[in-house]
């Protein structure tokens, strides 16, 4: 229901502050605003997640993002500067910062060694549903009542109702000794991922993979321009990727435990850039939207590979600065992704950037299997124990 929210709120805040200001630089500093704490705060993040409770963290945090979705409803309803908006924004993104590494590090405490896979299916699966319904639903909204408010509303309180289901958890993250925030205890968990070829080699794909073979940021060229299918065909194509990870969400959770989960990484992401490919290429918008679904399905599987690797491959003590360092490369290979896919469009054309980044995406996936073959050999996630190191 939170991910629902936050999906409705990302809606609302792009619809309204275009209205109040037509201004395209509006838009762009929303990223910017939510960009900023990431940056800043992501590694004291980490250190605070492996040295607090980290449940007391989550509600924390969960309370601030409420205050701050209602803090947008009374802006949004008085009609205030939109200078609050964007503190307002900064605030939930400072509050989102330090929930992510807690929460991610939190949940292998609640469910077994066993179960933890089919968890961060789930939990995967959940995102992509509100990925679909969250946009719509607030958008649906909006059209009805013509102001962005109710939505601030109704994500204040779905992170209520987010905080009292987690206040209802019994477990507690006890922490057996408390460092202090140094500098070098702020790197332990770059030092982790370096140390760790598996873990290093699974984020180095995903960062690579993201940052060259995404094509998400072009569908607006590629809906208008080539497949020439308007803004109902771009509303199509964007929903394809998420209801491709959700449809395998299904099916992962109807299966068995994988096997050999590292082959199984190492041939989603290239199967990615294959499927990628065939999108740059493609002229027909079935085709198109056909690959897009794939794209979605395949990405899913890496993500539950890399998830449950990074977690499980860590100590507990070290799981919230990993988590991190994770989210840190996440975030900017999302960005700068973007960024690239742009550049090299408005330089040499869509097509060429698409299927371009694509081959880079498949050479990265080869140049991973080689260097760190412990990737490729690794066996069943469940199977996973955490590097002393």
């Amino acid at each position: 229901m939170a991910s629902i929210g936050q999906q409705m709120l990302t809606v609302a805040v792009g619809w309204e502050l275009y209205e109040r200001t037509h201004s395209y630089l509006a838009l762009g500093f929303v990223g910017l605003t939510q960009m900023i704490p990431m940056v800043l705060f992501t590694l004291p993040a980490g250190h605070v997640a492996d040295n607090f409770a980290r449940k007391r963290i989550i509600l924390w945090m969960t309370a601030i993002i409420a205050c701050a979705s209602l803090g947008l409803t009374l802006v949004s309803w008085f009609q205030a500067p939109v200078f609050w908006t964007y503190s307002c924004l900064f605030v939930a993104g400072c509050a989102r910062t330090f929930l992510w590494p807690a929460s991610s590090a939190f949940l292998p405490h609640l469910v077994s060694r066993e179960d933890f896979p089919k968890a961060v299916n789930w939990s995967g699966g959940s995102f992509h549903l509100s990925s679909v319904a969250g946009p719509a639903t607030g958008g649906a909204i909006i059209a009805l009542t013509h102001h962005a408010a109710p939505v601030y509303a109704f994500n204040a309180l779905a992170a209520l109702l987010c905080l009292t289901l987690i206040s209802l958890i019994r477990h507690e993250h006890k922490v057996r000794l408390r460092e202090p925030m140094t500098f070098r205890n702020l790197l332990v968990g770059f030092q982790f991922v370096f140390a760790n070829q598996v873990v290093l080699g699974t984020i180095t794909l995903d960062l690579l993979a993201v940052l060259l073979g995404g094509a998400t940021a072009l569908l607006p060229v590629y809906a208008k321009d080539i497949l020439h299918v308007g803004p109902e065909g771009l509303g199509l194509l964007q929903a394809a990727l998420p209801l491709g990870s959700l449809a395998c969400a299904f099916w992962l959770a109807h299966r068995p435990p994988m096997q050999k989960a590292g082959r199984a990484l190492l041939l989603a992401v290239a199967m990615f850039g294959a499927a990628t490919m065939v999108f740059g290429f493609s002229r027909w918008f079935w085709l198109s939207l056909a690959m897009l679904f794939a794209c979605g399905a395949l990405d899913h599987i890496s993500v539950v590979v890399r998830h449950t690797l990074v977690q499980l491959l860590t100590p507990d003590a070290k799981r919230g600065r990993v988590s991190a360092v994770n989210a840190l490369f996440i975030g900017t290979s999302n960005e700068l992704g973007g960024f690239e896919s742009g550049m090299v469009a408005h330089l040499l054309g869509p097509v060429f950037s698409v299927v371009s980044g694509v081959v880079g995406t498949i050479l990265v996936a080869v140049l991973v299997a080689w260097l760190w073959p412990g990737i490729r050999k690794f066996g069943k996630l469940e199977a996973t124990e955490p590097d002393s190191g």
